[in-house]
């Protein structure tokens, strides 16, 4: 929770300090997360199967020591008047690829602590609800210290934020064994152990539905979020300090989501409740560039609601179902391509935009963003996920094939 809410303060400080402090263009400090999320393209396989055989843990405060050392670098150099924006991009790269490890691990540690499967879903939906509540106070919190320490001081504040992480990991006394070395030397091994993690979920009559479906709505919302705060502030010239209201605001959903989650998903079933948080979201991500438009506040946050809210609930059916198909031996690999798959489309989502943005403008980039991830819900309701809606089809098995 704690990084999570450092996190959420780049939303807000990242772009406002490439424009304001680098003095680059809007299309170039678009591109900010496109370096930030790149490594989940690139290295989320083979994370998937190295974490598959490491302690998580250990992972995990490694990467929490990686991403302070990468924002504490980036505040000295701003300080310093020796930042440019390459090396503030290779360090946001840094960042990534910490990231892509820490959330492979701490998505494929809890079924350690947690065993039992009845308690398994409580236990994600609760990760879910720090981390969404984390993104609706960081945001509101965002614009007050920006006002008074300024972009970098929001930036520095992340820093801090990884390093209490850091402390709070080290506290978890749970402790897993190690697969034997000799394991980890065989290169061939490793890359048949990425390929059985992307045939298990592709070949997956649930999954494969579930995460594609995923990977288009976050490929169009990344065009959103890259877009979002830059039209508020330089188009519309909204205040950093309403931006950050309407941003946390827009949050309150998440919490409720997550705290609904278990009950949907008990009373429509995983698919059922999947679809309709699905559709929930959708809604309230459509609705942002109409708002965002006629710069009605209000609606602004009423479209955020709905999305967080659907996204909350999706989170944790969505994981849950992967941590029980997938087993104590296959979890990393397969949360590791779920990073791939959705994650990988936030830096292709990201370039979009900034090109989308230089040929025709920050407001129609934020209209393609809001509107196309209406796509995400044809390519949910196939194969698995249609026929367990559809009793009457040969009912749906949650194995893979």
């Amino acid at each position: 929770m704690l990084s999570v809410l450092g996190d959420s303060f780049m939303t807000l400080a990242l772009p406002l300090f490439a424009v304001t402090e680098l003095h680059v263009t809007t299309a170039r400090a678009a591109l900010l997360p496109f370096a930030l999320s790149l490594p989940f393209l690139v290295v989320s396989l083979p994370a998937g199967a190295l974490i598959d055989r490491w302690r998580r843990r250990t992972v995990m405060l490694v990467c929490d020591a990686a991403q302070a050392g990468a924002f504490g670098a980036i505040v000295l150099l701003a300080h310093l008047h020796a930042l440019a924006f390459p090396v503030l991009m290779s360090l946001l790269a840094v960042s990534g690829c910490a990231a892509v490890f820490f959330q492979v691990a701490c998505t494929s540690f809890l079924p350690g602590l947690v065993t039992d499967p009845g308690k398994l879903h409580r236990g994600n939906a609760r990760l879910y609800l720090s981390e969404s509540v984390a993104k609706t106070l960081g945001p509101v919190a965002a614009g007050p210290v920006i006002s008074v320490l300024g972009p970098v001081g929001a930036i520095a504040v992340n820093a801090c934020s990884f390093v209490s992480s850091l402390l709070a990991v080290g506290g978890i006394t749970h402790r897993e064994s190690r697969v034997p070395r000799e394991k980890d030397r065989s290169r061939v091994r490793l890359a048949a152990e990425i390929g059985q993690g992307l045939r298990f979920v592709l070949r997956h009559p649930v999954l494969e539905p579930v995460l594609s479906a995923g990977a288009v709505y976050v490929f169009f919302l990344s065009m959103l979020d890259a877009t979002l705060v830059l039209y508020l502030r330089f188009s519309r010239g909204m205040p950093t300090g309403e931006i950050g209201i309407v941003l946390g605001l827009a949050g309150i959903g998440a919490p409720l989501g997550s705290i609904a989650s278990k009950r949907l998903a008990d009373r429509w079933g995983a698919s059922g409740a999947l679809v309709l948080s699905a559709a929930i979201n959708v809604a309230g991500t459509a609705t942002i560039p109409l708002f965002g438009t006629l710069g009605w506040t209000a609606g602004l946050i009423a479209g955020g609601v709905a999305q967080g809210f659907g996204d909350a609930v999706f989170g944790p059916i969505s994981l849950t179902l992967r941590q029980n198909v997938a087993g104590p031996d296959l979890v990393g690999r397969v949360n590791s391509v779920q990073r791939f798959l959705l994650w990988g489309m936030i830096p292709l989502g990201s370039a979009a935009a900034s090109a989308t943005i230089t040929l025709t403008g920050l407001a129609s980039t934020l209209w393609i963003g809001g509107l196309g991830t209406i796509l995400c819900l044809p390519t949910l309701m196939r194969r698995g996920v249609r026929r367990a809606l559809i009793p009457t089809v040969t009912p749906v098995t949650d194995r893979a094939p």
